[in-house]
């Protein structure tokens, strides 16, 4: 691997301040105490920054030269409501959060890419570094966009990066188009009459309404969506009744549902509601039906994922640099790429072997209780980073 030395000389010191991170976590929104270290890091490099962006978001700048061209790199910072498995000394000290989804691992890489650039310049144009809070379900992208990051910050493109574990320390994945879904959610409730469970010709049963509406949703996805087109409609949550004896007068059914396409969201959307009020109407039961989309799908821009593939490939060769393979999974880097051209590729954390002594039992999965950053991964991320800030900064000032 064509790793840089400098990076490679500051790995410790970054995956010291990495598992500090680790060891406070912050849920979104909440990010004070990780925006303060990376501000303190950012200023005592020398680069310049902008805070408050989507509540505690934090914007380095560095320029350099005179080209004119610039490029955002992005980094999340916020924590998820788990309780942390881990017993290592960078356990989580705060009870029911954790760095389960490895974004104090994302805040480490870009922080050594920053120290990089900031101390050798080697590079001509603008590098915007984008802290940003609340990916976990809390849109920060938007609201970051909705304060205006890309007026207060004009970049021409904006490149995202997600630990993937599973495959080997060294290994990157990105593909232009869709890589990640929508995420969307549900909640139907069922109004029936209640009455005595023996006696259930006196009441409108909403159990068995709410049966129906569960298996008819998956003739959606079976008969109504094409073949080719992916989307998922899972029913997570069903809420009813509180005696054996009973007939409940309501039931409640909530989940989520996942596209890579508007077209295949606004089908699914429309069919839910089609058939959960035809359903209810022909048990004489009522309902109400609430439809809430929180991210659009995450779709590469076809030559800016060639560009990123190409950066990969000179650092750890083009068979190391993996189709990324679509996943439901959400992300809100896709508002930044709805608003700017870019990439978000997949960097492999390694099976799980990385984790110290301590470790919880589950596997080294993303929302996994066991799960820990790779630090190995720091020096290789920074360079990518820094490698690709280069390449397109020096690319369009040619053009």
């Amino acid at each position: 691997m064509n790793i840089l030395d400098s990076v490679v000389a500051q790995a410790a010191t970054i995956a010291s301040i990495r598992r500090d991170i680790h060891a406070h976590p912050e849920l979104r929104f909440e990010e004070n105490r990780t925006a303060d270290l990376v501000a303190e890091k950012l200023t005592e490099w020398g680069i310049a920054l902008h805070r408050g962006l989507g509540t505690t978001g934090v914007v380095g700048i560095l320029q350099n030269g005179t080209g004119k061209r610039s490029v955002g790199l992005r980094a999340d910072m916020d924590a998820l409501p788990i309780q942390e498995f881990n017993k290592f000394s960078h356990a989580s000290r705060h009870k029911g959060k954790m760095h389960a989804c490895g974004h104090d691992g994302h805040v480490a890489m870009l922080l050594a890419a920053a120290q990089h650039l900031a101390k050798h310049r080697d590079f001509d144009g603008t590098i915007y570094l984008i802290f940003q809070p609340a990916e976990e379900g809390g849109g920060g992208a938007r609201e970051m966009i909705k304060d205006g990051l890309f007026e207060k910050f004009p970049m021409d493109a904006v490149f995202g990066m997600h630990n993937w574990p599973g495959g080997a320390v060294g290994r990157f994945a990105v593909s232009p188009g869709p890589v990640m879904a929508s995420s969307n959610e549900f909640k139907i409730t069922i109004r029936g009459k209640a009455s005595h469970a023996a006696m259930p010709h006196n009441g409108i049963d909403p159990v068995p309404v709410a049966c129906q509406l569960v298996q008819a949703f998956q003739t959606i996805i079976t008969r109504n969506k094409k073949p080719i087109d992916a989307g998922v409609i899972s029913v997570t949550m069903i809420h009813a009744g509180e005696a054996t004896n009973v007939v409940p007068d309501s039931c409640e059914l909530q989940g989520t549902v996942r596209t890579f396409t508007l077209e295949v969201l606004d089908m699914i959307e429309r069919r839910m509601e089609q058939i959960t009020r035809h359903v209810c109407a022909a048990h004489d039961a009522t309902c109400e039906f609430e439809f809430r989309r929180n991210y659009p799908p995450t779709i590469n821009s076809a030559s800016e994922a060639q560009f990123a593939r190409d950066v990969m490939a000179t650092i750890v060769g083009a068979d190391n640099v993996e189709v990324q393979e679509p996943t439901m999974g959400a992300e809100d880097f896709s508002y930044m790429l709805l608003a700017r051209p870019g990439a978000y590729c997949f960097i492999y954390n390694g099976d799980g072997s990385h984790r110290e002594m301590g470790h919880g039992g589950g596997p080294c999965m993303l929302h996994n209780p066991s799960y820990d950053f790779n630090d190995d991964l720091i020096p290789l991320g920074a360079t990518y980073w820094v490698r690709l800030a280069q390449a397109w900064l020096g690319q369009d000032s040619k053009a």
